[in-house]
């Protein structure tokens, strides 16, 4: 069995959730399809989110109310006869009463989950209904049967595989199946999700829940690039990568992919495809347990990056001094990027500001602190690459008109990070591209 992702730019449009419905049913292998929410659903989403927690349901209803004359066009278009028309049409009813409903009650964050799955029931319901029109044979199973997260806010992996290999044995006379991704419940059985992203997360976990052949993710793109395509003009896809090559990518801003959404399918040893919806023979990225090649892959950047350096001359070789500076970031749940130490200080990176000025005030109490926005984590990856002979030269040649504030360097054998003003950023992806890729 393999299970196939389509994200939102995949089922925006009518048009395009007619070619997923065809991509699905080119062959009779069994799979599970993925769906996420029409594309622009869950940032209106979150705007009637942010409306009602400042108290302003005038201005929620009106979206309310736009986004499901958005619903009611896109049915419209799609479906064809008055009979699937009417069914569409009352899931579009139940959903909306529900979002009328809320604006008559007290917003909390419970709640704003229970908003947030909105737009992937819609989505899949919908899709449902065009299958059943066009005589396809579809089950629609309820991510919310089975996929959970624990206390911690974790996929529980276990709980998972047991539930939905209970509701497929339940279903043996199907072959194929649409769920929601996205969405879950958390351990107090309350609506939850996954964070931003999460279809692919959801996608990587049924995977590997099932032991699936190959968990393929479809978007608008033919597979992973070797340099930001928003940047650069002259990017080319990736054949194959490794688990951790792409998992660095992900993480260090490759948007094709969200970063949490390898370690499930690679720690079963499933291999992902990722691929384009609006390019279905092009042949896209394979990731899987082995590479092809030694050669550097690709270079991505991750933006919105906080530097922080703590300088401590009493501190100078004494015992303890990074465990102080880490339980720091550990109380206020902020993970660390980068690091590199000298004799007496430290300089990090952090990606969530929502508690630096606490971070800077409790490091404070620990040496002098200095802190620098506006960085950009520029990441070379490849298979190997820490260990090819002249590489590092080859970088700081290319980058040398360009000021470095950081650099990361064999702590993994898949990664070089460098940490820049994102005022060059733009600049540094076009030389790496140029000279790393004669491109």
């Amino acid at each position: 069995m393999r299970v196939l992702k389509f994200g939102g730019t995949s089922v925006g449009q009518p048009g395009r959730m007619r070619q997923v419905a065809e991509l699905i049913t080119r062959n009779n292998e069994p799979k599970i399809v993925v769906l996420s929410a029409l594309s622009g659903t869950t940032n209106t989403l979150e705007s009637i989110c942010g409306s009602l927690a400042d108290n302003k349901k005038e201005e929620a209803l009106q979206v309310i109310t736009d986004l499901r004359s958005r619903y009611t066009s896109f049915i419209d278009e799609l479906l064809s006869n008055e009979d699937s028309k009417n069914k569409a049409i009352e899931i579009i009813d139940e959903h909306f009463e529900f979002l009328n409903i809320i604006l008559k009650i007290s917003f909390n964050e419970a709640l704003k989950k229970d908003i947030l799955a909105q737009g992937e029931l819609l989505s899949t319901k919908i899709f449902s209904i065009y299958l059943e029109q066009q005589g396809i044979e579809a089950k629609l199973l309820s991510a919310l049967d089975f996929m959970c997260i624990n206390e911690s806010d974790e996929p529980d992996l276990g709980s998972i595989s047991d539930k939905l290999k209970k509701v497929l044995e339940s279903n043996q006379d199907n072959h194929l199946f649409i769920t929601q991704g996205y969405i879950c419940r958390n351990h107090r059985g309350e609506i939850d999700n996954l964070k931003r992203g999460g279809s692919d997360y959801s996608a990587s976990l049924i995977g590997a829940a099932i032991e699936a052949e190959e968990v393929q993710i479809w978007t608008d793109i033919d597979g992973m690039h070797n340099n930001d395509p928003r940047i650069v003009d002259t990017t080319v896809p990736i054949s194959e990568l490794s688990f951790d090559e792409a998992a660095e990518l992900a993480y260090f801003g490759a948007k094709i992919l969200h970063p949490a959404s390898i370690w499930p399918t690679q720690k079963h040893g499933i291999p992902v495809r990722l691929l384009n919806t609006m390019e279905p023979e092009a042949k896209g990225t394979l990731i899987s347990k082995s590479t092809i090649s030694n050669d550097i892959k690709a270079v991505a950047a991750k933006d919105g990056i906080t530097a922080i350096k703590v300088k401590s001359s009493r501190m100078l070789l004494a015992y303890g001094f990074l465990t102080t500076i880490f339980e720091v970031f550990e109380r206020f749940k902020t993970p660390i990027d980068m690091i590199t130490t000298s004799e007496v200080a430290v300089s990090l990176t952090i990606d969530d500001k929502t508690h630096v000025l606490k971070i800077v005030e409790e490091l404070e109490s620990i040496g002098q602190v200095e802190v620098d926005g506006n960085q950009s984590i520029i990441c070379i990856v490849g298979n190997f690459v820490a260990e090819k002979k002249g590489i590092v030269n080859n970088i700081f040649e290319v980058l040398k008109n360009i000021p470095i504030r950081m650099i990361s360097y064999g702590g993994s054998r898949h990664n070089i990070s460098l940490l820049v003003d994102s005022y060059y950023k733009e600049d540094a992806l076009k030389a790496l591209n140029k000279h790393l890729f004669k491109l």
